[in-house]
């Protein structure tokens, strides 16, 4: 791991190991744990880390090792049904009750000294959220990375599944704990039968060639409503308005989860409870890859300032966010930071302008296939091809518009909060719509900063107005750079396509064409960003389609 990853502390403490305990599960069910610990006499506080993945990599040398070399106990612990543990494995009914019996056993281990903390990724976090619904009065402290506390969100947002982020947490949740070879060879299957899952009709099932029997799959892609009583209980968000127990919160701009953690630090802050937040330049994946000396650093951070009272690796401010297109840090009271929302209206040409439009006309209409959907490209799903990536292909696409502005005379800073407001009509009546935000260079390369769909029902040819939420970023547009508004209606396989007949797109078997027009007055929003010399008059940065 240090010839990995530069940065890493010095081990303090020589590394024990207990594998292969047993904890009783809340139903008495046996939960495979393994207890690591520093070889030294003295107290240290513990680490609760609970996972559905298994006990082996990459938790065992990340946190088991890692952690008790800086003096914890780590007991990590896999989840009911997951790595040997017994009983059935649900995705999230079980998780509070068996973490707080987890805690009763700890009472009962010699070396607990009473202070514990969790720490942990991804669903690693969810079942921090659920111990916080009702946290025994050993906790003292969590660190939520890149977490999850809504597994609806994870699955639907703005009335559209997120298709190929099910598919990989299938993926993840079947086979990784199982060991390396059998999730390794469940990915590959997935990746080499991609396209024909995510095409069939429907899509219901269509998953069992590559990954077999996933109940819960179906179940999930085929409950679109958050108000299904299937639903009952799956969020954890109330657990941060109410909670006392200082929070570090860490995430990527490009994480599918980066959403949660801003709502989280939110409900944190407004409940007054001590909280950090720090986003990185990362992916879900690469925040415990290239961003691991970091998360780690930081999380390492908060856990000896509220275990060990140990406060001088805390920063000074309780934000620190990374400010992309300029590759740099920037330390903020509180997020979003205080600023003014500007307006930039696409208009003919294809241009993207300050000035203020008229009354609503059309402005330009394209055709959406869903026989041959808009293809996505990057942005923050879980797979391999996250993040930012050249979109000058897609923009060429008859059913992608995109409107640019001139060239910024000095920098422009966006951070906070992004989103589009647009005027739309249909002929069919039922169609999404992807906006993404990009900065364009001086090569004219267009790399996606933070994007957002939303399904759009219209009646007839009559005029919709639809909000496209489109995430947060912290990205500098340098001097000759241009911003750019691009607009289709969709992303596929990342959201799944809409099918244009108005059937749930889990059982969808009919394909309907729509053309959608966008009309003047559509305006894309983004927080700061006020003063952009040179950029009054717009000027075309792609075909008007």
């Amino acid at each position: 791991m240090r010839a990995t990853w530069r940065g890493l502390p010095t081990a303090q403490h020589e590394v024990g190991w207990e594998p292969g305990l047993v904890v009783p599960a809340a139903d008495g069910s046996p939960l495979r744990t393994d207890h690591y610990f520093p070889r030294t006499q003295g107290d240290f506080p513990t680490l609760l880390v609970r996972s559905p993945y298994g006990r082996g990599l990459p938790w065992s040398p990340m946190y088991g090792v890692l952690f008790a070399e800086q003096g914890f106990h780590v007991v990590i612990q896999s989840c009911r049904g997951t790595g040997g543990s017994g009983g059935r494995f649900d995705l999230w009914r079980n998780e509070a009750a068996d973490g707080l019996a987890t805690v009763s056993w700890l009472r009962e281990q010699p070396w607990f000294t009473g202070t514990l903390g969790t720490v942990g990724p991804s669903y690693l976090g969810y079942v921090q959220w659920a111990l916080a619904l009702d946290p025994p009065p050993e906790l003292k402290a969590m660190v939520v990375q890149v977490g999850l506390h809504d597994p609806y969100a994870l699955f639907h947002a703005g009335g559209a599944l997120h298709l190929e982020n099910a598919l990989v947490v299938g993926a993840g949740m079947t086979y990784q704990h199982q060991g390396v070879l059998p999730f390794t060879r469940a990915v590959l299957r997935l990746q080499r039968r991609l396209r024909e899952i995510t095409t069939a009709r429907p899509l219901r099932g269509a998953h069992v060639s590559a990954l077999g029997e996933v109940p819960w799959l179906d179940d999930v892609m085929t409950h679109p409503d958050a108000g299904d009583p299937y639903w009952h209980g799956a969020s954890l968000a109330g657990a941060a308005e109410r909670l006392d127990i200082p929070t570090a919160l860490i995430t990527g701009w490009h994480d599918a989860l980066a959403d949660q953690t801003f709502e989280q630090y939110g409900r944190l802050r407004r409940a007054g409870c001590e909280t950090s937040l720090l986003v990185g330049p990362w992916t879900h994946t690469s925040a415990l890859q290239q961003g691991w000396p970091e998360v780690f650093s930081e999380s390492l951070a908060w856990l000896r300032a509220h275990l060990c009272d140990d406060p001088a690796g805390l920063r000074p401010t309780p934000v620190r966010v990374h400010v992309g297109g300029e590759g740099t840090w920037r330390d903020l009271d509180d997020w979003p930071p205080a600023s003014g929302m500007t307006a930039w209206f696409p208009a003919a040409n294809g241009a993207l302008t300050r000035q203020t439009p008229g009354e609503p006309t059309p402005l330009t209409t394209f055709r959406y296939d869903p026989a041959d959907p808009t293809p996505s490209l990057g942005g923050p799903v879980l797979s391999r091809g996250a993040g930012p990536r050249d979109n000058k292909a897609l923009e060429a696409r008859d059913d992608v518009l995109t409107f640019t502005s001139a060239p910024l005379a000095g920098p422009v800073d966006v951070l906070g909060p992004v989103s589009a407001r647009l005027r739309l009509s249909t002929d069919t009546g039922c169609a999404d719509v992807f906006a993404r935000l990009c900065d364009v260079d001086a090569q004219g390369r267009s790399f996606n900063v933070c994007d957002g769909l939303t399904a759009l029902r219209t009646t007839g040819q009559s005029l919709s107005e639809v909000t496209v939420p489109m995430s947060s970023t912290a990205h500098r547009f340098a001097a000759g750079h241009r911003i750019r508004l691009q607009i289709s209606g969709g992303a596929h396989p990342r959201f799944a396509r809409n099918p244009g007949t108005g059937e749930p797109a889990a059982d969808a078997t009919g394909l309907t064409p729509v053309h959608i027009t966008l009309h003047t007055g559509s305006a894309l929003t983004l927080p700061g960003a006020a003063e952009a010399g040179g950029t009054s008059g717009g000027s075309s940065g792609g075909a008007e389609r």
